[in-house]
């Protein structure tokens, strides 16, 4: 009876799995990746929306903060100016500002957002996902703190 079972069991599932890549053999490309990024698009976009996390908990405890973050119906590109307004899919950027300094950065790496050296106690930092020409279309807020820490040296 074990023996059956275990002449059996390969054979089941090489049959599943041969029926399944079948059907995705049947897909076409559009099916499976959607519509092609350079076609017009047939119907206007959905709105830019940007998700962030809270910071790590591991690194923060030793005071490196760290932000990850996606956006939707938005690439995140180093591309600026009016004529990149015409870029479909939709491209932008962030603009990032630490404890409602009166100064930000654009970062466009599309990595998480890395903060070192900010002293312990609490902290603000907000993301604003930016069309190429730097008007916010999203932004999201994320409070902490930054626990003592002992300094490292890197």
């Amino acid at each position: 009876m074990l023996r059956k079972l275990i002449l059996i069991s390969p054979i089941l599932f090489s049959s599943a799995t041969c029926a399944w890549a079948a059907n995705v053999g049947e897909l076409s490309a559009g099916d499976v990746l959607g519509p092609a990024a350079v076609a017009p698009l047939e119907k206007p976009q959905p709105p830019a929306r940007l998700i962030v996390d809270a910071p790590l908990a591991g690194p923060l405890r030793k005071g490196a903060v760290f932000i990850q973050y996606r956006a939707e119906n938005l690439r995140i590109e180093p591309v600026f100016g009016p004529e990149a307004l015409k870029v479909t899919p939709r491209i932008g950027h962030l603009h990032i500002i630490v404890d409602n300094n009166p100064w930000h950065w654009a970062d466009t790496s599309g990595e998480p957002v890395i903060l070192v050296g900010l002293p312990a106690g609490k902290h603000k930092v907000t993301l604003i996902l930016a069309d190429p020409t730097h008007k916010p279309l999203d932004s999201k807020t994320v409070e902490f703190i930054v626990p003592e820490h002992t300094a490292t040296m890197h």
